[in-house]
């Protein structure tokens, strides 16, 4: 046998490895979520944070794991400034324990003190390093993991949706049309590769006056509903937009978004009941 032949063999066998320790480790998750965009900018990554927060407020226990290679802003949206732990098995680490029935875990908590360093990577590196991303983490027993995966249909959704096949998509677009034709992708990328698709989340949905209470569609209105409509896909919410939300990712405080009575908080509330009352059905 080549050594060529041999060097084959020893990939396949280590793909194998591998893939065993990812299902070891989902096998302990009850739920996952990958939540998806089809272009930046729509507030992807603030829905995925607060979301695992007010699932994990809820009672519930929840992973959030960032696999946005180029540019992970969960650590930042949370105020996450601890490190991961070695596990007590050989080459497997612990996630950062932010709160109560939540633990944390970014690309951006391995990448050392320089958080600004340039991401290069091309899509072979791209798919081991997430690969091993999950396969690695030692999560506890959860009831939700939730993904933030970086915009678009490339390497990083594929990659997911190949390894956790029975996750389920949250995608996020802006009531404008230049939103909703990359969302359109990103529905014919779900149904391509069998992933199930748990609804439509509308974000910058409006300006609610916090004086008059007056409601200002700033980019368009209804548009997410017609597209959920048309594709026979459920709106589960349209959160308005809401300089609070803005202020307190900054400040790495999202978390204690909860604590403001705002209408972005209420809609978020409901939108996180339709998700745990899907999983329970």
């Amino acid at each position: 046998m080549s050594n060529q032949s041999c060097g084959l063999n020893s990939q396949e066998d280590q793909h194998a490895v591998q893939d065993a320790e990812i299902r070891e480790r989902l096998s302990h998750i009850k739920n996952k979520i990958l939540v998806m965009s089809g272009k930046g900018g729509v507030g992807k990554s603030s829905i995925a944070a607060y979301l695992a927060v007010v699932l994990a407020n809820k009672g519930h226990k929840v992973g959030l794991l960032d696999v946005d290679l180029h540019g992970p802003s969960i650590p930042r949206l949370l105020g996450v400034n601890g490190s991961i732990l070695p596990s007590e098995h050989p080459g497997k680490v612990l996630p950062v324990h932010l709160m109560p029935n939540l633990h944390v875990l970014s690309i951006e908590t391995l990448m050392g003190e320089n958080k600004d360093a340039a991401t290069i990577w091309r899509g072979p590196i791209k798919i081991g390093v997430i690969r091993q991303f999950i396969s690695d983490i030692e999560w506890s027993d959860l009831d939700y993991l939730v993904i933030d995966s970086p915009p678009g249909t490339g390497d990083e959704p594929l990659t997911v949706a190949q390894t956790i096949p029975d996750a389920k998509a949250l995608i996020v677009t802006t009531p404008q049309e230049v939103s909703l034709a990359d969302v359109r992708k990103s529905i014919n990328f779900c149904r391509q590769v069998n992933m199930a698709i748990l609804g439509i989340v509308e974000n910058m949905s409006g300006f609610i006056c916090p004086h008059c209470g007056e409601r200002t569609d700033l980019f368009k209105a209804h548009g997410g509903e017609k597209m959920a409509a048309k594709e026979n896909l459920k709106m589960l919410a349209r959160l308005p937009i809401e300089p609070e939300v803005v202020r307190r990712g900054d400040e790495g405080l999202l978390a204690n978004l909860g604590n403001e009575k705002l209408a972005y908080t209420d809609e978020f509330a409901k939108l996180a009941d339709q998700i745990v009352s899907f999983n329970n059905v």
